[in-house]
Parts: C-alpha cells; structure tokens; sequence
C-alpha cells in the first residue's frame, strides 16, 4: 500500500514562505490523484489544491487566493505546497492526501489515504 508522509511545517511571520513536502513510498504517486487539505481547531477540514496525474492543477482560489501552488518531483516520488504570503488566517494543519481513481475531487471523504499532517503556524 502507499504511504504518504508530510513534513515542512514550522511558524512563519506574516507574509512569509513555507513549503510543505508530501513523500510518497510503495507506489508511484504519479499514478494518483493527490491533494492538500488543512483543519483548523474547531474549523472543518477545508480543500487547499490537487494534482491529477498528467500534472493538472486546481487551487481553492476562494481560500489561498493565488498564493499557494502545488509542484510534482516525479524523481522523488514528493508533493509540495509552496505557501507565499501567508496571513493570520493560514495556521492550520496540512495533510496531504491521495486517491487511485483517474480524476480529481475537492471532497476529502473521496481520499481514502492520507499522510499524517504538518502544523503551519502563523505570528505578528
């Protein structure tokens, strides 16, 4: 089975960068749909951005507003979420997530594998 592991997060000033990193290991992830998510305490979990499997991407412009990414190694087998101008309403925790099927879903109940999250953590 696959297992995705996130890593990257930390505490960033206002208006700062994180790139959060999602490895991928038993399986090629480019044969998934993968995808971001974050949950705040007491919030729902909210869709961030997914990638399909030819490298098509769609960001919840509502949320990251064109600030977040999401970029592919194929060499190591890794997502990222490269995060810019983060604000006061960005800290949550990030996970990333992953489904076989051939197309993509902003609905976190239709991603059956995910990776364990990474706290991003915004100050001033």
């Amino acid at each position: 089975q696959m297992q995705l592991v996130d890593s990257g997060g930390g505490l960033v000033q206002a208006g700062g960068s994180l790139r959060l990193s999602c490895a991928a290991s038993g399986r090629t992830i480019t044969n998934w749909i993968t995808a971001w998510f974050r949950q705040a305490p007491g919030k729902a979990r909210e869709f961030v951005g997914v990638i399909d499997r030819s490298g098509g991407i769609e960001m919840n412009t509502d949320s990251v507003k064109g600030r977040f990414t999401i970029s592919l190694d194929n060499a190591n087998n890794t997502m990222y979420l490269p995060m810019n101008g983060l604000k006061p309403e960005d800290p949550a925790f990030y996970y990333c997530a992953a489904r076989y099927l051939p197309y993509v879903s902003r609905n976190s109940m239709e991603y059956a594998l995910w990776g364990q999250g990474s706290q991003v953590t915004v100050s001033s």
